[in-house]
């Protein structure tokens, strides 16, 4: 491998190269009993009995990092954790992205943040639309090469597996891709789902590839939505740059403790089991929907979610939501105009979902 770290850390803004980032009290590692360093209240919150909110938290709670990397099969170093994987996308674009001159690349119809985030940068968004064949809606890498190369692509961003689609990414086209772009891009891969796939986690070719790049989050599989808790995986010396551009103190006390609670044996073997619950699920429904009438296409997903295509998909989001069921209107993303895309839910859940279709098809 031709590629080092070093040449990672070059593709920062070179304003940035050198940033010392704001060092907060909780940056160094003091000893003492009376602190008095953080102009922090002496006293507790009368609505905070424990005084657990008194203190600033750690900036990168060793405790969570801890439970994090051996969930991932990482080391703490190579953890970046915030405030879900929003924030990791948000620094990756301001660290590595002049503005009006480093490009963002995303792979549409996909999560919305990528594109969000350049924009908000200023940088240029570079966009490789996924292609619908007979396996689904997928990323043609070779354009995805191709068009980092050619228009000056810093950050490539590839979800897998995909939202909305709901398609995978193989290791080795993720290995070909870094490979590929060694020198000029990072390559961030972003397994938000990756609990509901039987795809390997990138993870596994960090070693190999310096300009890779990991998304993870417990927003999904974890149940923690509302915590807000994600991660960047990557090479030690490009998680210590970020941490140097992100704010103070990202994850709040109470949300680590929950986070740390939920990586237990206990509550891993419960998370465990609902994954297993989602995916029959999954299959269930998917069956299900193709059969109903009305329903053009349900495309196979490796996530907790079906993206199903109808004749009239405005009469089935309204039909949805008349029986008490929420799912996401899709019709704006590119090639999706017909589409909505329905989670995963409880059994129960999924059946309200084909009893409001067929009422709807068989009212009409």
């Amino acid at each position: 491998m031709s590629a080092s770290v070093q040449d990672v850390l070059a593709l920062l803004r070179p304003d940035l190269q050198s940033f010392a980032g704001y060092s907060s009290a909780r940056s160094t590692a003091l000893q003492g009993d009376v602190w008095l360093n953080a102009n922090e209240s002496a006293w507790a919150n009368p609505a905070d009995a424990s005084g657990s909110s008194r203190r600033y938290p750690d900036p990168q709670p060793p405790a969570l990092l801890q439970a994090l990397a051996g969930l991932y099969g990482v080391i703490p170093h190579q953890l970046l954790v915030g405030r879900g994987s929003d924030e990791a996308i948000d620094l990756l674009v301001r660290a590595f992205c002049r503005p009006g001159v480093d490009a963002v690349l995303a792979t549409p119809p996909v999560f919305g943040m990528y594109a969000v985030c350049a924009r908000l940068q200023g940088a240029p968004l570079l966009e490789v639309p996924l292609v619908d064949g007979p396996a689904g809606l997928q990323v043609d890498l070779d354009a995805v090469i191709a068009t980092a190369r050619g228009q000056g692509a810093r950050l490539v961003f590839l979800c897998s597996p995909s939202n909305p689609a709901g398609s995978e990414i193989s290791a080795a086209d993720i290995a070909r891709t870094a490979q590929a772009l060694q020198g000029q891009a990072v390559v961030v891969v972003d397994e938000a789902y990756i609990e509901y796939s039987d795809q390997p986690s990138a993870t596994a070719l960090l070693a190999h590839y310096p300009n890779l790049a990991v998304l993870r989050t417990l927003s999904k599989a974890h149940a923690l939505a509302a915590a807000r808790v994600g991660s960047l995986i990557a090479a030690p010396e490009i998680i210590a740059a970020l941490r140097r551009c992100q704010a103070p103190y990202p994850v709040p006390q109470p949300c680590a403790e929950l986070a740390v609670a939920a990586l237990q044996p206990a509550a891993l073997a419960a998370t465990r089991a609902r994954i297993d619950d989602v995916v029959r699920e999954r299959a269930r429904l998917f069956k299900a929907l193709a059969g109903v009438d009305g329903v053009r296409q349900v495309y196979p997903s490796a996530g907790n979610y079906l993206l199903v295509r109808f004749d009239d998909a405005q009469g089935a989001f309204d039909a949805l939501l008349a029986a008490g069921v929420v799912v996401r209107d899709q019709r704006a993303a590119p090639q999706l105009g017909d589409a909505l895309r329905i989670s995963i839910g409880s059994t129960d859940e999924n059946q309200r979902v084909l009893a409001a279709l067929s009422a709807w098809r068989a009212a009409a």
